[in-house]
Order: C-alpha cells, then sequence, then structure tokens
C-alpha cells in the first residue's frame, strides 16, 4: 500500500521533493486511521485538473482503486 502511495505523490511532485514525501506522509496517517475511503475519491479529481494524461494519472488511479477496494482491511483504528 505505501508503494502504491509513493507512486501517486510522484505524479504531483518529483522524486526528491519534500513535498512527495508531506503528501504520502497525510494520506498514510488517514490510512492508519481508517480514513482511506474519505480521500481516495479527491485523488482521482487532483490528477483530472492538470489534465494529466491516462498514463501519466495510471499511479493515482492504481492507488486509489486498491483504497477503495481495500478500506475495511486497511482500518486499523479498531
Amino acid at each position: 500500500m505505501i508503494e502504491y502511495l509513493w507512486k501517486a505523490a510522484f505524479v504531483f511532485y518529483s522524486q526528491t521533493s519534500i513535498h512527495a514525501e508531506a503528501w504520502e506522509s497525510k494520506r498514510l496517517q488517514l490510512i492508519l486511521e481508517g480514513k482511506s475511503s474519505s480521500f481516495a475519491p479527491g485523488m482521482g479529481r487532483s490528477a483530472t485538473l492538470p489534465k494529466l494524461t491516462p498514463q501519466e494519472r495510471k499511479p493515482v488511479d492504481t492507488c486509489g482503486r486498491y483504497l477503495l477496494n481495500n478500506a475495511k482491511s486497511l482500518k486499523s483504528d479498531d
């Protein structure tokens, strides 16, 4: 799951950007709080705004789909 998050972060930020780390860390925290399904749909919308090609946005879509499909098993706040 973390690999999916990093790949999605690198769609929006360069691999050396501290913003990518902050983006990934914030989403990881939300996942650990059981809130993955609250932000996963927004990731796709964020990839739509800069008009990314389907290939460019693929990591974001893959991550979002994974998070939504596995929301129950990722919920570690119980």
